[in-house]
């Protein structure tokens, strides 16, 4: 499931949060708690219950909560004072109030991308993927010429961009060497290394859901 407000999407799935296509890191009890209060944004949360839901059987100070509270509206560039995403509810708890879009999965699956090397296919939906030649690349290559973690695509939405990690033989769209993250079009060519990869918008969609 993703959930998207303003410019952010969350990614429940890899457990990502992203602004504008480039993910912003939050620390796991951060994500966990940013998570419970937009599913039960139609309600306000006590402390007491998001203690419990974050730290089970365990006995944790209100301090710890509110850091991970002002962790939340760093990466959200929101404030206590003016909030249009965590609001405080006075000597009670906390709440969700920016309007979400829930995007479902298709019943083909979630893939709206494809990456192809030759006969070969990669399905991609939101996250961010890793090219190179490491066991756990998510679009593993197996060539001398390509690096091990070589470029990385992300994606949020229909926002798609590539960037190079460092690689010793470049990254290249349409021929141009890639210096920054690069937005990707219906039918680029995506080089990496000496490899060549056809990058197309895949048939399936999300659906999504304004709540």
């Amino acid at each position: 499931m993703t959930y998207r407000f303003a410019r952010f999407l969350l990614d429940d799935d890899t457990r990502q949060l992203f602004a504008d296509g480039t993910e912003v890191r939050l620390s796991p009890k951060a994500f966990e708690l940013l998570r419970i209060l937009i599913q039960q944004r139609s309600r306000a949360l006590t402390k007491a219950e998001l203690q419990d839901r974050l730290w089970p059987s365990t006995f944790v100070g209100e301090t710890n909560l509110a850091t991970l509270v002002a962790e939340i509206r760093r990466a959200l560039e929101d404030s206590a004072q003016d909030s249009h995403y965590v609001r405080t509810v006075h000597r009670f708890g906390y709440r969700f109030v920016a309007e979400v879009r829930e995007g479902t999965p298709t019943a083909a699956g979630a893939a709206r991308f494809c990456i192809a090397q030759g006969d070969r296919r990669f399905f991609l939906s939101d996250g961010t993927f890793v090219i190179g030649r490491a066991p756990d690349a998510a679009i593993q290559i197996d060539s001398g010429g390509v690096s091990r973690l070589h470029a990385q695509i992300t994606i949020c939405g229909r926002d798609v961009r590539v960037e190079d990690l460092g690689s010793k033989n470049g990254t290249f769209v349409g021929g141009q060497p890639v210096t920054a993250a690069r937005s990707l079009e219906d039918g680029d060519e995506v080089r990496v290394g000496p490899v060549a990869l056809r990058f197309t918008v895949a048939a399936t969609e999300q659906t999504e859901t304004m709540m």
